[in-house]
């Protein structure tokens, strides 16, 4: 089996896409699935570094989200609601290869009017921005919120679903590609530049100097956001890209009032699972009435040989969306060529 498989821990732009790796072993109530795509996240960048709070023993295949079929020779334990050939979406270690072992708890069906490299990108990226905005933003219909990197994955999603609300959102992205993209396919009201000088200052005209209700934070920007929040605003942390983690004064929190609150939703599975399995089930919902569309960066990376590169322009932030590996085509076959394209951001 062809997988990007971890024998040594280094940067991704170290390791190599393997021929050769054995098939997953199907855990007592996992089923075996045919991976059709697979979506790239930045944590997966630090996992094989062996930075990442989920440290699997060595050798292991990297990768979360992935979109497929259940492989035809996969066990069908006592009660599980998939049988062979049905296709589905969800997270399980090992995702960049061409077959996965998973918990059917895990997962969701593709729904008809979606593609498995746009159900790829679902099953992390979307719940987490589903807590952070509903769960600990408690946003409700008429609140401004302001998403940081907007054109992201977690961050589109994150627009989308506020929208889905009822909410007014402001976007950021630092360029002016990335910011067409926060409005076109994020659905934001507005997208500004995060990079320029007293950027705080536009958000507060576009809120009436009322400042924001959310902040929705996957960056590190929290300490500069408390310039444009409005009094009991929510902000979450969900992550820190840009690589370096704030100490908040506590004095800054108190003067207007804010809820500062953080957001690690994979953790709600081993944590709280009723927790996550509603907040599965309300995203399968807004994805199934087209409520909210997932985004792909293109174009697709042709192949898993393209891993290493993907994750690479995704830590270089060249992408925009979700950037998915597709492994199969439309008959099932392995894909066996790269992109060689990439888009100018």
């Amino acid at each position: 089996m062809k997988a990007y498989q971890v024998s040594k821990l280094a940067h991704p732009s170290q390791i190599s896409t393997s021929d050769g790796v054995s098939a997953p072993k199907v855990a007592d109530g996992n089923i075996l699935v045919d991976v059709y795509a697979t979506g790239l996240n930045f944590f997966d960048i630090l996992q094989a570094q062996g930075k990442y709070q989920m440290k699997p023993p060595l050798p292991f295949v990297l990768g979360a989200e992935f979109a497929g079929v259940v492989s035809s020779n996969s066990p069908i334990p006592k009660g599980c609601k998939y049988k062979a050939g049905d296709r589905v979406y969800g997270f399980a270690q090992g995702a960049y290869a061409e077959q996965v072992s998973v918990n059917p708890m895990l997962l969701c069906r593709v729904p008809d009017h979606l593609s498995f490299e746009q159900a790829s990108v679902v099953a992390i990226t979307y719940p987490t921005s589903y807590a952070g905005i509903v769960d600990r933003g408690q946003a409700k219909a008429g609140d401004w919120v302001l998403v940081h990197a907007a054109a992201g994955g977690v961050g589109i999603a994150a627009c989308q679903i506020a929208k889905a609300l009822g909410c007014k959102v402001i976007g950021t992205a630092s360029t002016a590609t990335k910011r067409d993209i926060c409005i076109s396919r994020g659905g934001a009201d507005h997208a500004i530049d995060y990079t320029q000088p007293n950027w705080q200052k536009e958000v507060m005209a576009l809120t009436g100097g009322a400042g924001v209700d959310i902040v929705y934070d996957p960056v590190g920007m929290i300490i500069p956001s408390l310039k444009c929040v409005a009094w009991n605003a929510r902000l979450v942390v969900v992550g820190f890209v840009a690589g370096s983690i704030e100490k908040v004064p506590a004095n800054l929190a108190l003067l207007k009032q804010v809820s500062i609150t953080g957001l690690a939703f994979g953790q709600t599975y081993l944590k709280d699972p009723p927790a996550a399995f509603k907040v599965q089930n309300a995203v399968f919902k807004l994805l199934d009435s087209k409520k909210v569309t997932p985004v792909t960066f293109e174009p697709v990376y042709e192949g898993l040989g393209e891993v290493s590169q993907g994750l690479q322009d995704l830590e270089g932030r060249k992408t925009w969306g979700k950037a998915v590996i597709r492994v199969r085509d439309g008959q099932g076959k392995v894909v066996e060529g790269s992109t060689k394209a990439k888009a100018k951001l």
